[in-house]
């Protein structure tokens, strides 16, 4: 892999771990289409590096928010900020249980080529097309008190429980969360918010394992891709990804959701005709 390849991977992983296109899904096209084929340890550590790329774009753009979800949840503070975190790693239960016990089964029994992924976006297009039309009954929150947040304890887990199904290739993290969160009533204007921060926790431990098996595998993977081009993937994903998060939160205020699901549809298509 060359500079420019890993410039192009950054760029794709930066804009599609925010908009709901499904990153793994793309990154998969653009190996096929730039002829990347890089050994599992290899493959692993980039993959890693660029996702710890993104995780941190998250924290920076939302930042101020950030801070304060730490400072309330770790002084041990009884607020809605305290609750929020809460309501975050209740959230993460189900992806730690696929990742920790089920994703070596799942990616052995669906594979990871582009008919696969096809087929997932084409499921995220459904979904995403589906949030959008559907309407839910108004006064979702007429007899209940307006926390803060608005994301009550049992969205949570049911969001969680789409993000844990999102391991499929294909399948939009932040476009599953999302859309299950509008159809269940979660208002807009948080939706964006829970759905970034819920990945942070499911990344850096996914990270840290692979961190692991890279140690254990080769020490020597950096040298075999280039620590420039892994320097340039990183950057190019953290940047990117700065821009898309910002744009994915106005994007979801404003209900523009329903192109996303034609774009999905139609690289569904052109994946599993490929």
């Amino acid at each position: 892999m060359d500079t420019l390849d890993a410039i192009i991977m950054g760029l794709v992983q930066g804009l599609a771990e925010y908009l709901p296109i499904s990153s793994s899904g793309h990154l998969e096209i653009c190996r096929e289409i730039l002829g990347i084929n890089l050994p599992g340890d290899e493959a692993l550590e980039f993959s890693m590096m660029l996702h710890v790329a993104t995780v941190l774009s998250t924290i920076v753009v939302l930042w101020h928010e950030f801070r304060a979800l730490c400072t309330s949840f770790f002084t041990f503070r009884r607020d809605a900020n305290t609750i929020y975190v809460w309501k975050i790693l209740l959230s993460c239960i189900p992806v730690a249980i696929v990742g920790l016990f089920f994703k070596d089964q799942v990616e052995q029994f669906f594979g990871s080529g582009l008919f696969t992924v096809g087929i997932c976006l084409m499921v995220t297009a459904a979904l995403l097309a589906f949030a959008h039309f559907y309407r839910r009954p108004s006064g979702r929150y007429a007899d209940s008190h307006k926390s803060e947040h608005d994301i009550r304890w049992s969205d949570a887990l049911i969001i969680g429980c789409a993000q844990a199904v999102a391991v499929l290739p294909g399948l939009s993290r932040s476009g599953s969360t999302i859309a299950t969160g509008l159809i269940l009533g979660d208002r807009r204007d948080r939706l964006a918010q829970f759905s970034f921060f819920m990945v942070i926790i499911p990344i850096l431990g996914e990270a840290l394992l692979d961190a692991k098996d890279i140690i254990q595998g080769s020490a020597a993977a950096s040298q075999s891709i280039g620590l420039t081009a892994i320097i340039a993937g990183f950057l190019t994903s953290f940047v990117v990804g700065c821009l898309a998060c910002r744009w994915m939160i106005s994007l979801v205020k404003r209900g523009g959701l329903v192109w996303f699901a034609i774009y999905c549809a139609i690289m569904g298509i052109v994946c599993i005709i490929w």
